[in-house]
């Protein structure tokens, strides 16, 4: 029988849907009745890839006996946190604090006003029995003291968060960054730090982008060496593209195996801009696996992208991806399986469980046309396989990155069906996401969740619409970044310029969240700098850069102190102390003259540089920085400015690429 989960647009709260625990969506009706039967709250958190929320699910909600204990004891909620980014955030923070760490699942004990007094993670069954036992007999035998400990959680979490030493960045903080992460960076294999390895895809936009204005070496080999880590190892699906969420080692061979949009968006766009700074093939090619894995693995019909790939088919983890010897010689002959092994590092003790391994490429292949066959036979062989379910919620925030790193990677590596998927995404936040200056936050199959947008839906979404203009010149995506930008001004700003992550007419939990550090994804804060200081350096607005400079504030701390959580922010500042610069591109569309100055621009101005493409006639009603910018002589030219003030322009790429100081070619 169904629980109150059936009519949800998540597909995790339809995975529990059938639980014999009584679900139900967060929502002020549990609350009511947690308050009209006397009882806590049960807050479960998850989402549909988590590897540990499925091995919970199975050892006890969808155990009889532990859904009567549940349902007696407690009102069960149950939260997607892809979906209620908020309501992660605040239960989270929670969490660390009472037990010093974090993960998924999360399982929270809140009082029927929503405070929460007991936190923790994943519980195996036993021990979940007993600490559902203990709970009930605490609420029942010492209902007040339970009160008084989540009144005195909720009063201590519940204010703003006050930054020490908060100030706009300068190249001080920036080389102080690059100073720390040298510290931490890790020579042999790439990558910052030990086991677990996350892919620091925000740091390599900052390290290619510090080197590109400073010169520094250690930035662009910390930069080179993780990528190329990266690409080499089995977080890299080497048949498939795209990369897995982490490795569980050190030297990037096991990954936890569920693929994430975000992940993917933002890995595309560093190895993109790698490829655009140094002309490395391996990052061509890793990026342009990259993308092609995305359009195959994660469209929808709708033309938006999924959210993400489970880590497990068939009941266990990694199945799907994982080969032995004996396997590779069944598909490929003897001949080529023996090849394959050794290419691939497949070995008969394994590298991952129970004997196999999964496949990583340590050099590239000696034979070329070999490798593209061998790959194209096991890539079908995989197809025959159970693959992992797939999360097809779409989340503004993700799609917005995806619109960016599309758009970039088509118009840098000459793949304008990637520029194609990039707009068919954004025609589907427009369309369907998008209603004035106001953003919902998911959707599936076409039908709206009942989540508002937070501040990193309106700032990636804004984020992504403005790096669209930029490759195509369609001025129809400026507007809609502007009113999206207009609202992260007027609703998600504070009075002294802070910055939150819900909407001053949100939903109110017992704390606002407030999270300036860049993590998985960049933080609201830092997307909405980036974002913000492009769209000033279209309309020349300073309200917008002012509002930008506020928000990169944190970085400087962040910066000094801890820098791997500071990797989007510290690529904005980048962005800033690089001019910012303006270009403006005037003459027909289709003149090839045109084109060639686009391009060059595209290639070679600093990261973040506010791009624009238009005829120079009339298109300064819709983007100001083209405005009394014409043609020289009749021939299409390209202006490059700094506050809206520029120098003369010039008609040739080449000089163009000259006055941005162009990376390799």
């Amino acid at each position: 029988m169904s629980n109150r989960l059936a009519d949800a647009t998540s597909p995790y709260l339809l995975q529990h849907a059938d639980n014999p625990v009584h679900w139900r969506p967060w929502g002020e009706e549990a609350f009511a009745e947690a308050r009209r039967r006397g009882v806590p709250v049960l807050l479960s958190v998850g989402y549909a890839a988590c590897h540990w929320c499925h091995v919970m699910a199975h050892e006890s909600f969808e155990d009889a006996e532990t859904a009567e204990l549940m349902n007696a004891g407690f009102v069960n909620v149950k939260v997607d946190r892809e979906e209620r980014p908020d309501v992660d955030a605040v239960y989270m923070e929670a969490t660390q604090a009472m037990t010093g760490q974090g993960g998924w699942p999360m399982t929270v004990f809140l009082t029927p006003d929503g405070a929460p007094f007991y936190c923790g993670t994943y519980f195996p069954r036993p021990q979940f029995h007993r600490l559902l036992d203990a709970v009930s007999r605490a609420w029942e035998q010492d209902r007040e003291g339970v009160l008084g400990q989540g009144e005195r959680v909720a009063e201590a979490l519940g204010g703003p968060r006050e930054i020490g030493g908060a100030r706009l960045p300068g190249a001080e903080d920036a080389d102080a960054a690059v100073e720390g992460l040298a510290r931490s960076y890790d020579a042999e294999h790439g990558g910052f730090g030990g086991a677990p390895k996350f892919p620091p895809s925000m740091l390599l936009s900052f390290l290619l982008a510090q080197h590109r204005r400073t010169g520094a070496p250690a930035a662009l080999e910390m930069a080179r060496g993780t990528a190329e880590g990266m690409a080499r190892g089995g977080m890299y699906d080497q048949i498939g593209g795209g990369f897995a969420r982490y490795s569980v080692d050190a030297h990037w061979t096991v990954p936890h195996f569920e693929k994430m949009l975000y992940d993917n968006a933002l890995l595309l766009r560093a190895y993109t801009r790698l490829h655009r700074e140094t002309g490395d093939p391996l990052a061509r090619r890793t990026a342009l696996g990259t993308a092609d894995w995305m359009v195959a693995g994660l469209l929808t019909p709708e033309g938006g992208f999924a959210s993400a790939l489970d880590a497990d088919s068939e009941g266990e983890e990694g199945r799907y991806y994982v080969w032995t010897p004996d396997r590779l010689a069944e598909v490929l002959g003897a001949e080529d399986g023996a090849w394959a092994a050794r290419l691939f590092g497949v070995t008969e003790r394994g590298t991952f469980e129970h004997g196999t391994s999964v496949l990583r490429l340590p050099e590239d292949p000696d034979d070329p046309e070999r490798f593209e066959r061998v790959r194209d036979r096991l890539a079908r062989a995989r197809a025959d396989r159970v693959p992992p379910a797939r999360d097809d919620k779409v989340v503004a925030a993700w799609n917005g990155l995806a619109v960016a790193a599309l758009a970039e990677a088509g118009a840098l590596l000459d793949r304008p069906d990637l520029v194609d998927r990039a707009r068919t995404a954004a025609r589907l936040l427009t369309g369907l996401h998008i209603d004035g200056g106001r953003i919902a936050r998911t959707s599936r199959d076409g039908v709206l969740g009942p989540a508002a947008g937070v501040l990193e839906d309106y700032a990636d979404t804004a984020e992504g619409l403005l790096a669209l203009y930029a490759v195509t010149g369609e001025q129809e995506w400026v507007p809609v970044a502007g009113r999206l930008l207009d609202t992260v001004l007027e609703r998600f700003t504070g009075e002294n310029g802070e910055f939150y992550d819900t909407a001053d007419d949100a939903e109110r939990l017992f704390s606002r969240p407030q999270d300036p550090t860049d993590n998985a994804v960049p933080s609201g804060r830092s997307a909405a700098a980036g974002a913000l200081l492009r769209y000033a350096g279209l309309t020349g607005e300073q309200r917008y850069r002012r509002a930008a400079e506020q928000a990169l504030e944190p970085v400087a701390p962040l910066a000094r102190k801890a820098p791997r959580f500071a990797g989007w922010g510290l690529a904005v500042t980048e962005t800033l102390l690089s001019g910012p610069l303006e270009v403006a591109v005037v003459g027909p569309p289709e003149d090839p003259a045109t084109r060639a100055l686009h391009l060059e621009a595209l290639r070679s101005a600093p990261l973040g540089t506010a791009v624009a493409l238009g005829t120079g006639d009339g298109d300064g009603s819709v983007v100001p920085l083209l405005a009394d910018r014409p043609p020289v002589g009749g021939r299409p030219a390209a202006y490059v400015c700094q506050g809206f003030a520029c120098d003369l322009p010039v008609t040739d790429p080449e000089r163009l690429r000259e006055r941005l100081g162009g990376g390799a070619r």
